[in-house]
């Protein structure tokens, strides 16, 4: 009897791997024109669409909001592949903002900021 029910239990974990929403880590490196890392920018990743039919549950985290470190750097643990906003916000830096398709288990995204435009008046 208890080898039914472990072998039970087996068949739903794998039938739940299975069907699970394929997943994803992103490092995401901030730097000026200048190749310069930002540090303390802002990052905000939002998952888009996904390229799976499988919904994602309540248990599935799809935003993260983080500061860059010294080097510029943001490390995302785990989000579904698929379209994935990334917006940077930065003093001093033009707010980016971009749809990047994931579709690799590991990816590191490269992210330049640019100067803020000059301001014009109309008076």
């Amino acid at each position: 009897m208890g080898r039914l029910i472990t072998s039970a239990i087996a068949t739903c974990v794998l039938a739940v791997t299975a069907f699970a929403a394929p997943m994803t880590k992103i490092d995401i490196l901030v730097k000026n024109q200048n190749g310069k890392p930002v540090d303390r920018a802002s990052v905000v990743v939002r998952f888009v669409e996904g390229h799976s039919i499988v919904k994602l549950g309540k248990a599935i985290r799809t935003t993260f909001e983080q500061r860059t470190n010294q080097e510029g750097e943001v490390q995302i643990p785990s989000i579904p592949q698929g379209k994935i906003r990334i917006q940077v916000i930065a003093k001093g830096y033009q707010t980016f903002g971009e749809v990047f398709d994931i579709t690799d288990e590991e990816k590191t995204i490269n992210i330049k900021l640019n100067p803020p435009q000059q301001q014009y008046s109309a008076h």
